[in-house]
Protein backbone atom coordinates (compact mmCIF):
# COMPACT_ATOMS: atom_id res chain seq x y z
CA UNK A 1 0.00 0.00 0.00
CA UNK A 2 1.34 3.45 -0.98
CA UNK A 3 1.82 6.17 1.64
CA UNK A 4 -0.76 8.97 1.76
CA UNK A 5 0.32 12.21 -0.04
CA UNK A 6 1.34 15.05 2.26
CA UNK A 7 0.81 18.76 1.85
CA UNK A 8 3.97 19.60 3.79
CA UNK A 9 6.01 20.42 0.62
CA UNK A 10 3.35 22.81 -0.66
CA UNK A 11 3.05 24.49 2.72
CA UNK A 12 6.82 25.09 2.96
CA UNK A 13 6.90 26.53 -0.56
CA UNK A 14 3.97 28.88 0.15
CA UNK A 15 5.55 29.96 3.43
CA UNK A 16 8.85 30.74 1.64
CA UNK A 17 7.10 32.77 -1.06
CA UNK A 18 5.11 34.64 1.59
CA UNK A 19 8.34 35.46 3.50
CA UNK A 20 9.98 36.81 0.31
CA UNK A 21 6.93 38.95 -0.47
CA UNK A 22 6.91 40.39 3.08
CA UNK A 23 10.65 41.13 2.84
CA UNK A 24 10.26 42.94 -0.51
CA UNK A 25 7.26 44.99 0.69
CA UNK A 26 8.97 46.03 3.94
CA UNK A 27 12.20 46.88 2.11
CA UNK A 28 10.35 48.99 -0.44
CA UNK A 29 8.35 50.71 2.31
CA UNK A 30 11.61 51.74 4.00
CA UNK A 31 14.04 52.27 1.12
CA UNK A 32 11.83 54.11 -1.39
CA UNK A 33 10.77 56.94 0.96
CA UNK A 34 14.33 57.36 2.28
CA UNK A 35 15.76 57.44 -1.23
CA UNK A 36 13.02 59.75 -2.51
CA UNK A 37 12.76 62.34 0.28
CA UNK A 38 15.64 61.95 2.73
CA UNK A 39 18.95 60.81 1.21
CA UNK A 40 20.35 59.45 -2.01
CA UNK A 41 23.73 58.35 -3.35
CA UNK A 42 25.80 60.56 -5.64
CA UNK A 43 29.11 59.84 -7.40
CA UNK A 44 31.34 62.83 -8.12
CA UNK A 45 32.30 63.09 -11.77
CA UNK A 46 35.11 65.37 -12.91
CA UNK A 47 37.59 67.77 -11.33
CA UNK A 48 35.44 70.88 -10.80
CA UNK A 49 35.33 70.47 -7.00
CA UNK A 50 38.96 69.47 -6.36
CA UNK A 51 40.50 69.55 -3.78
CA UNK A 52 37.27 69.25 -1.77
CA UNK A 53 35.90 66.35 -3.82
CA UNK A 54 37.67 64.15 -6.35
CA UNK A 55 36.41 62.19 -9.32
CA UNK A 56 34.53 58.96 -8.39
CA UNK A 57 34.06 59.80 -4.71
CA UNK A 58 30.84 58.29 -3.37
CA UNK A 59 28.58 60.65 -1.40
CA UNK A 60 25.25 60.46 0.35
CA UNK A 61 23.16 63.58 -0.26
CA UNK A 62 20.89 65.03 2.44
CA UNK A 63 17.59 65.86 0.72
CA UNK A 64 15.63 66.65 3.89
CA UNK A 65 17.30 69.75 5.37
CA UNK A 66 16.25 72.12 2.58
CA UNK A 67 12.62 71.19 3.19
CA UNK A 68 12.92 73.13 6.47
CA UNK A 69 15.42 75.88 5.69
CA UNK A 70 17.04 77.67 2.77
CA UNK A 71 20.50 76.75 1.49
CA UNK A 72 23.36 78.81 3.00
CA UNK A 73 26.47 80.40 1.55
CA UNK A 74 29.40 77.99 1.51
CA UNK A 75 27.34 74.80 1.48
CA UNK A 76 28.12 72.17 -1.15
CA UNK A 77 24.96 71.29 -3.04
CA UNK A 78 23.91 68.73 -5.62
CA UNK A 79 21.43 70.01 -8.19
CA UNK A 80 19.92 69.37 -11.58
CA UNK A 81 21.91 71.16 -14.29
CA UNK A 82 19.72 74.05 -15.56
CA UNK A 83 20.52 73.38 -19.24
CA UNK A 84 19.84 69.63 -18.98
CA UNK A 85 17.85 68.62 -15.85
CA UNK A 86 18.61 64.94 -16.46
CA UNK A 87 22.21 65.65 -15.31
CA UNK A 88 23.31 66.34 -11.74
CA UNK A 89 26.12 68.74 -10.76
CA UNK A 90 27.88 69.43 -7.47
CA UNK A 91 29.03 72.98 -6.61
CA UNK A 92 29.37 75.40 -3.70
CA UNK A 93 26.83 78.16 -3.00
CA UNK A 94 28.50 81.56 -3.24
CA UNK A 95 25.58 83.97 -3.77
CA UNK A 96 22.18 83.98 -2.09
CA UNK A 97 18.79 85.19 -3.38
CA UNK A 98 18.58 88.95 -3.86
CA UNK A 99 22.33 89.56 -3.53
CA UNK A 100 24.57 91.39 -5.98
CA UNK A 101 27.95 89.78 -6.64
CA UNK A 102 31.01 90.95 -8.52
CA UNK A 103 33.63 88.58 -9.92
CA UNK A 104 36.85 90.42 -10.63
CA UNK A 105 40.58 89.67 -10.37
CA UNK A 106 39.92 86.08 -9.23
CA UNK A 107 37.85 87.28 -6.26
CA UNK A 108 34.15 87.26 -5.50
CA UNK A 109 32.75 90.33 -3.76
CA UNK A 110 29.33 90.99 -2.25
CA UNK A 111 27.62 94.37 -2.49
CA UNK A 112 26.24 95.65 0.82
CA UNK A 113 22.58 96.47 0.17
CA UNK A 114 22.54 99.47 2.54
CA UNK A 115 25.92 101.12 1.93
CA UNK A 116 26.60 99.98 -1.64
CA UNK A 117 30.14 99.01 -0.62
CA UNK A 118 31.80 95.84 -1.86
CA UNK A 119 33.36 93.29 0.49
CA UNK A 120 35.34 90.26 -0.54
CA UNK A 121 33.74 86.90 0.26
CA UNK A 122 36.22 84.84 2.25
CA UNK A 123 36.65 81.37 0.77
CA UNK A 124 38.90 79.33 3.11
CA UNK A 125 38.30 76.15 1.11
CA UNK A 126 40.24 77.50 -1.91
CA UNK A 127 43.96 77.41 -2.52
CA UNK A 128 45.45 80.14 -4.67
CA UNK A 129 45.70 77.81 -7.67
CA UNK A 130 42.03 76.75 -7.33
CA UNK A 131 40.83 80.36 -7.18
CA UNK A 132 42.06 81.16 -10.66
CA UNK A 133 39.70 80.87 -13.54
CA UNK A 134 37.25 83.71 -12.85
CA UNK A 135 38.37 84.85 -16.31
CA UNK A 136 35.96 87.64 -17.26
CA UNK A 137 34.84 90.26 -14.77
CA UNK A 138 31.11 90.23 -14.22
CA UNK A 139 28.44 91.55 -11.91
CA UNK A 140 25.21 89.69 -11.24
CA UNK A 141 22.10 90.42 -9.18
CA UNK A 142 20.17 87.34 -8.12
CA UNK A 143 16.38 87.04 -8.17
CA UNK A 144 14.49 86.04 -4.98
CA UNK A 145 14.70 82.31 -5.86
CA UNK A 146 18.20 82.15 -7.38
CA UNK A 147 21.62 81.06 -6.14
CA UNK A 148 25.08 81.64 -7.58
CA UNK A 149 27.21 78.48 -7.47
CA UNK A 150 30.88 77.91 -8.27
CA UNK A 151 33.15 74.90 -8.35
CA UNK A 152 36.07 74.91 -5.92
CA UNK A 153 38.43 74.26 -8.83
CA UNK A 154 37.46 77.40 -10.74
CA UNK A 155 39.84 76.83 -13.67
CA UNK A 156 37.89 73.76 -14.88
CA UNK A 157 34.40 74.31 -13.46
CA UNK A 158 31.23 74.78 -15.50
CA UNK A 159 29.16 76.87 -13.11
CA UNK A 160 27.05 80.03 -12.71
CA UNK A 161 29.75 82.10 -14.40
CA UNK A 162 28.87 80.38 -17.67
CA UNK A 163 25.24 79.25 -17.49
CA UNK A 164 23.78 81.77 -15.03
CA UNK A 165 22.06 81.63 -11.69
CA UNK A 166 20.73 78.37 -10.25
CA UNK A 167 16.95 78.32 -9.61
CA UNK A 168 16.06 77.06 -6.10
CA UNK A 169 13.76 74.32 -7.38
CA UNK A 170 16.69 72.55 -9.07
CA UNK A 171 18.63 72.05 -5.82
CA UNK A 172 18.38 68.41 -4.72
CA UNK A 173 20.30 68.53 -1.45
CA UNK A 174 23.67 68.96 0.23
CA UNK A 175 26.63 66.67 0.74
CA UNK A 176 26.00 64.72 3.95
CA UNK A 177 28.58 61.91 4.00
CA UNK A 178 31.55 60.90 1.87
CA UNK A 179 31.70 57.07 2.00
CA UNK A 180 34.36 56.29 -0.58
CA UNK A 181 37.28 56.14 -0.79
CA UNK A 182 37.63 54.79 2.77
CA UNK A 183 40.62 57.01 3.61
CA UNK A 184 38.48 60.11 2.92
CA UNK A 185 35.29 59.15 4.80
CA UNK A 186 33.76 62.30 6.30
CA UNK A 187 30.53 63.70 7.72
CA UNK A 188 29.47 67.01 6.09
CA UNK A 189 32.39 66.96 3.63
CA UNK A 190 33.19 70.38 2.23
CA UNK A 191 31.56 72.22 5.14
CA UNK A 192 33.20 75.47 6.20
Amino acid sequence: MAPAPTTEGKSDWRQSVWEVIKFVVITLAIVVPIRTWIAQPFIVSGASMESTFYDREYLIIDELTYQFRAPSRGEVVVFRYPRDPSKFFIKRIIGLPGETLRLKDNEVSLKDATTGEWRKIEEPYLTSSEATGLWASQEVTLAPDEYFVLGDNRAVSSDSRYWGALPRQLITGRALVRLLPPRRVALWPGAI
